[in-house]
């Protein structure tokens, strides 16, 4: 019966399996040895590849480890700082990231009596829901982990509901630094949600389909951030509003209302709603890539197979995290309601232009 069982799954792992020629011969011999082959093939075969280790959970402890050292250590650079190098001076402070995290895992996880008990813990593990989901939906190439014509519809709506958990976390804290925190996030969430919409949609129409395949392919030859770069920019705007990144650093701003929404969290339960907008940013990122940059086709390594597709998705993305961190050291803090000018504005607009544009150039390219 169990035998039975383990060469039923065997056949279903081994039948899509990610072929990568620089590791077949070690592959190969591992599947020579039972049960080590069925782990091989669970951890090759490709739904559980996307979304497990590339572009999925795998590499995102790793982008966290190099974007928070990278954005500090870029920001002392710019400000003639040294920036993090206590942490592994040989290599210049670069696992500080994961010294930061060890602390908060150890810290005491403080409980004030005022909070909303059961929602202030349970909030910053349910937030991670609509960030992570996307993951199971976003192709990178072969590797996706559940494939859908929708998948870019998808993946909007996660990312849409975030900010609902991040409104709910400040007011689960029954603080009124943390409720003014709230209170910002949910103005400068309307004020980017509609344009940011409307520029995803512009791109639908450019491309005629929300198959993430589709819109890669019609990628072939012009990327979108040509072809609409009016979307282009809009979506740009909308993912720093949106990700809280300077200068849109409003809901957290730390000089003004101490980490807004968040302020009341320490210990681990900290460092999991610290992470909260590095995963959002990943997120949006990795189909900011799709829509514009081509998302997985790249120069094609023999060798390396069906990892090209993934692997090619992943630099793209650190490329364009590693760009936008450049802008917390240039731009000064927008004030609210600068931000929500920017927002209803200068914003929609574009955003309408955008979406005129992609649906001529939709109509005329079909």
């Amino acid at each position: 019966m169990i035998a039975d069982a383990l060469n039923y799954f065997y056949e279903i792992f081994s039948s899509n399996m990610m072929n990568i020629p620089l590791i077949a011969p070690i592959v190969d011999y591992l599947m020579k040895i039972p049960l080590i082959n069925i782990l091989v093939a669970l951890i090759l075969w490709k739904p559980f590849f996307a979304v497990i280790i590339m572009p999925g959970l795998g590499v995102l402890p790793l982008y966290l480890l190099y974007i928070v050292w990278y954005e500090r250590k870029l920001t002392a650079r710019i400000q003639w700082r040294v920036g993090p190098l206590e942490v592994a001076r040989p290599i210049r402070g670069a696992i500080q990231a994961l010294a930061d995290g060890i602390r908060y895992f150890f810290q005491e996880a403080i409980v004030h009596r005022e909070a909303h008990r059961p929602y202030f813990v349970q909030l910053p593990i349910l937030a991670f829901i609509p960030v992570l989901l996307p993951i199971m939906f976003i192709p990178a190439g072969s590797a996706v982990g559940i494939y859908t014509p929708y998948a870019i519809q998808l993946t909007v709506t996660f990312i849409a509901l975030i900010p609902i958990t991040i409104v709910a976390i400040g007011w689960a804290s029954n603080s009124r630094f943390a409720y003014i925190g709230s209170v910002r996030e949910a103005f400068m969430y309307f004020a980017y949600e509609v344009p940011f919409i409307i520029a995803v949609i512009s791109m639908i129409f450019l491309y005629g389909s929300g198959d993430a395949y589709v819109a890669v392919e019609k990628q072939s030859a012009i990327p979108g951030a040509l072809l609409n770069p009016i979307a282009f920019i809009v979506y740009l705007i909308a993912m720093l509003m949106a990700t809280s990144r300077l200068p849109f650093e409003i809901p957290e701003a730390d000089q003004e209302i101490a980490f807004g929404p968040f302020v009341e969290y320490s210990g681990i339960l900290f460092g999991l709603v610290m992470v909260l907008a590095y995963e959002k940013l990943y997120i949006m990122t990795l189909l900011f890539t799709i829509l514009f940059l081509g998302g997985w086709s790249g120069i094609y390594c023999p060798l390396l197979g069906d990892l090209n597709g993934p692997l090619w998705m992943f630099i793209k993305t650190i490329v364009v995290i590693s760009i936008l961190v450049i802008v917390r050291s240039i731009y000064a803090r927008y004030r609210l309601d600068q931000a929500l000018r920017i927002g209803w504005t200068s914003m929609l607009a574009l955003s309408i232009v955008a979406l005129v544009v992609g649906g001529a150039l939709g109509v005329w390219l079909s």
